[in-house]
């Protein structure tokens, strides 16, 4: 990796292309407005048993996501090797999620395609004579990656700011290697989020949708193992980026398995849901989820600055106190529940 310490930082930094974050952000932001003109034209988003929202709302707002990314994405020289192969994975799986967005499709056709989309990912970021066993371990990261993001879309603004903020410090590290290409596609994909994320914020007037959220988690899924694999960042930083999405989704699955709960049906397990109907709204847990997705990326870009070789130790301190904040909401659950009627 490229040195990063305060004594070779000017040498290393480079900048995103402007023009294509700029592109980015216009695209999505004309897109995003279209929707908002003609949401009785979109596919609506009902409540049920696992949605905090109480009306009606339309969603695909990722569409507008991907017309802001796909476009620079391709324009752009490849940032990384079997870029094109990854563009049509991505848009894969932004395909078979749309037709779920408009009327649904089998758990089992989603997941052949997200497990074939993983696999041309891996195939093209590994090396040619890779154990069966590591390969098979990277499609599951991705796999898990897409689904990990859709699990966390179910409060105003929550996706829309982890992209944001996920994608922006990938861009950042990126910038800081010198790894030019690889910043400005990290950032163009912040960029293009930040339109929805206008929209999507409380009190939400569009939804992402899973054509936005699966394939942005498979996104990050996707270069974060890149970036580890050209030496942008160690092996820590993306995880330590995304750790509130992964250390909720993850509790949360292995919980409902321990207690033999069906870990594929619809529920209101994880904990932002839990904290949103013990009273914080959407607007309170968009609070407390965005001030942690600051702080892991703040201390992600900090230890790669300053103390590489403590990363691992960040995340661990970073993961403990995600595991306080989670038993801090079971109990304020448990209080709750014990006090009503």
């Amino acid at each position: 990796m490229p040195e990063t310490g305060p004594s070779g930082l000017a040498d290393t930094v480079v900048s995103p292309s402007l023009a294509a974050l700029g592109a980015a952000f216009g695209l999505s932001a004309a897109l995003t407005l279209v929707m908002l003109r003609n949401t009785g034209r979109m596919p609506a988003d009902r409540p049920n048993e696992r949605s905090l929202h109480r009306r009606a709302t339309p969603r695909g707002g990722g569409l507008a996501i991907w017309a802001g990314f796909l476009p620079v994405a391709i324009a752009l020289p490849p940032a990384i090797g079997g870029w094109p192969l990854w563009l049509a994975a991505v848009g894969a799986v932004a395909a078979i999620s749309f037709v779920d967005d408009l009327r649904g499709v089998p758990f089992g056709i989603r997941l052949v395609v997200h497990v074939c989309a993983a696999a041309i990912v891996a195939a093209t970021m590994l090396p040619p004579a890779i154990a069966p066993a590591t390969f098979a371990l990277a499609v599951v990261v991705l796999v898990w990656g897409a689904n990990l993001f859709n699990f966390m879309d179910g409060s105003d603004g929550l996706a829309g700011l982890m992209a944001i903020t996920g994608f922006g410090a990938f861009a950042v590290a990126a910038a800081l290697a010198g790894a030019g290409p690889l910043a400005t596609i990290c950032a163009a994909v912040a960029a293009a989020s930040l339109p929805f994320f206008l929209a999507n914020r409380p009190p939400a007037s569009l939804f992402m949708g899973d054509v936005g959220s699966v394939p942005l988690g498979f996104l990050a899924a996707a270069l974060g193992m890149a970036g580890a694999m050209l030496d942008a960042w160690p092996a820590w930083f993306a995880p330590l980026v995304f750790l509130p999405f992964l250390a909720d989704t993850t509790v949360t699955l292995v919980r409902r398995a321990l207690r033999r709960e069906p870990v594929w049906r619809a529920h209101r397990g994880h904990y932002y849901q839990r904290l949103h109907a013990a009273g914080a709204g959407h607007r309170g847990t968009l609070a407390v989820w965005g001030a942690a997705m600051a702080a892991c990326a703040a201390l992600a870009i900090g230890c790669l600055v300053l103390a590489p070789a403590r990363g691992g130790l960040a995340l661990a301190l970073a993961l403990a106190l995600h595991l306080i904040g989670f038993a801090a909401i079971d109990y304020h659950c448990g209080k709750t529940s014990a006090r009503s009627p």
